[in-house]
């Protein structure tokens, strides 16, 4: 009787824990890859991709921008006469989840969209399926990308509120530069006019000390 609950209970686990399997194929700008799946009713897809294209100057698969391709995602329903329950479109590095409306096989398909070069040479897709049981399971997974989104959403805001109480500093000081300046460059005026001034009574004191002497001297 232990060793049947325990079987039952190890059961249990594997069937809410998520199967994770990934692969990769190599495809050109066009063209269309699909897999068949057997999913029962509610199961959980979960797809995890990336594409990367052949560059021939460094002989190495790199990873394209996000405008130079995308990606199709179809998954059909091949016991309902291919009926097709998911048509989007995604990016270069993304992920896509699917949730089985129905038990039975399914075919998720593939293709890449690109232009210009990238549409003429090899491409590596990288695939990872996750089939989960539970939704929590996702949810859960969501929840912790949703927690690190958060952290990192915070970090950025504390980094900007450092960068916004530095720029207000910086203009503090420039304010204070700047009255400084002026202050200084206003007792350098007043200090040319007083020295103008002083100049001046200095030329007329020695203009009639001169013209006393001269009159003494009767030259006037």
């Amino acid at each position: 009787m232990k060793y049947s609950l325990v079987s039952f209970f190890s059961i249990v686990l594997l069937y809410l824990v998520p199967c994770t399997n990934g692969f990769y194929v190599y495809m050109t700008g066009g063209e269309k890859k699909c897999f068949n799946k057997e999913l029962s009713k509610d199961t959980i897809l979960n797809g995890k991709y990336s594409l990367e294209v052949y560059d021939s100057n460094s002989d190495e698969y790199i990873t394209p921008k996000s405008n130079e391709i995308g990606l199709i995602i179809d998954v059909e329903e091949v016991f309902d006469d291919y009926h097709r329950v998911v048509h989007q479109k995604g990016s270069s590095d993304s992920e896509f989840t699917f949730v089985a409306l129905d038990s039975g096989e399914h075919r998720i398909c593939f293709q890449v969209q690109s232009s210009g070069w990238i549409a003429k040479v090899k491409t590596k897709f990288d695939i990872q399926f996750e089939v989960a049981h539970d939704i929590e399971v996702l949810d859960s997974k969501q929840k912790t990308k949703q927690k690190n989104l958060q952290n990192k959403v915070n970090i950025l805001s504390f980094k900007v509120k450092e960068i916004k109480r530095e720029q207000d500093l910086v203009r503090e000081r420039e304010s204070q530069f700047r009255d400084l300046s002026e202050s200084v460059n206003s007792k350098v005026v007043w200090w040319g006019v007083i020295q103008l001034i002083v100049l001046g009574l200095t030329c007329v004191w020695q203009l009639n000390s001169l013209k006393g002497f001269f009159v003494k001297q009767k030259i006037l």
